[in-house]
């Protein structure tokens, strides 16, 4: 009998031996994926225990404002981005996932409802991500490819999602976070780019940005809070080890990060910290890390057809 495809990753007992030692990806050293998360400041994980998602339209929305800002750095630096949209921005807002497209930048998926992908059975999770896929190309009048998950969420516990991915007509996701964390992690999965064999097609991942010293753990860098947060010189210093490494660099960032005025919501300390800390060195920051090297969208980077499949961790059945 066929297994769950998801379910074998390196460090189980099902691994083949040909993972263990995987081919260095080549040709990739200086590259990094610049991705934007695309919601608002109510819809984050951080907050939201606090609040009833029906509630969203009454809170004042800056997501628009927001975004906008963010075209207009992306402009001026000359840098085409993906952004990942909350199907739930594209029904109140289509306009603006008309501006992401007309300006150059590639749509994407980013969920309906903000939910955690292991607290959703596989039934809601297809419905919610159809309903969200549906809502951005209606709005966009254009296709969508890639797929993340709210808060990374895709762990493995929830490595099913996957599947229903590519059975939903997505090519590539950039869920996966290879780290230790309290919301997310999947801290044995590949850290870079690798084919996903489902039952609908194969499916490439592309894992966010991690660096590590020798054989210590993985360590995140370059994206939200981590590059708000983390010193400067320790995101100049985990990207080129990155790069070293020969692992592509997939940065991200939200709207909201850009936003030191926005309305202050009731949550955890930590919560609060992580979300309101160093807001206003957000965009530097962001400036700085593209400066490092050569930084575009997924699909313009055009690494899904750069990678040949000799060169791709396979992860599947045996």
């Amino acid at each position: 009998m066929r297994r769950p495809v998801a379910a074998v990753w390196p460090g189980s007992d099902a691994l083949d031996e040909s993972f263990l030692n995987p081919v260095p990806l080549s040709g990739v050293r200086g590259s990094g994926i610049i991705s934007v998360d695309v919601e608002d400041y109510f819809h984050v994980q951080a907050f939201a225990k606090g609040i009833d998602r029906t509630s969203w339209i009454a809170y004042p929305s800056r997501v628009e404002q927001n975004t906008l800002h963010i075209l207009d750095l992306f402009d001026e630096l000359n840098v085409k981005a993906t952004f990942f949209i909350l199907g739930w921005v594209a029904d109140y807002f289509p306009g603006l996932v008309r501006e992401i497209i007309a300006r150059g930048h590639e749509p994407a998926c980013h969920s309906y409802w903000h939910r955690l992908v292991y607290e959703l059975s596989p039934e809601q999770f297809q419905r919610d991500t159809a309903r969200a896929k549906d809502a951005i190309e209606q709005a966009g009048g254009a296709r969508v490819y890639g797929y993340r998950a709210p808060s990374f969420s895709i762990t493995a516990n929830s490595s099913w999602a996957l599947d229903s991915l590519r059975q939903l007509g997505f090519l590539y996701d950039s869920s996966i976070f290879p780290i230790e964390h309290d919301v997310y992690g999947f801290r044995d999965a590949p850290r870079g780019p690798f084919r996903l064999e489902t039952p609908f097609g194969d499916l490439l991942e592309f894992p966010l940005a991690t660096f590590r010293f020798s054989r210590g753990p993985a360590l995140p860098i370059a994206g939200g809070g981590y590059l708000r947060m983390l010193p400067r010189w320790y995101t100049r210093m985990g990207v080129r080890r990155a790069w070293l490494e020969g692992l592509t660099v997939v940065s991200y960032v939200h709207p909201w990060e850009f936003d030191p005025l926005q309305p202050k919501m009731n949550g955890p300390l930590r919560s609060r910290l992580r979300h309101y800390t160093n807001l206003s060195q957000t965009e530097s920051r962001l400036r700085e890390l593209i400066a490092l090297g050569n930084f575009t969208g997924f699909r313009h980077s055009g690494l899904a057809n750069f990678f040949p499949y000799s060169l791709l961790q396979t992860v599947g059945s045996q």
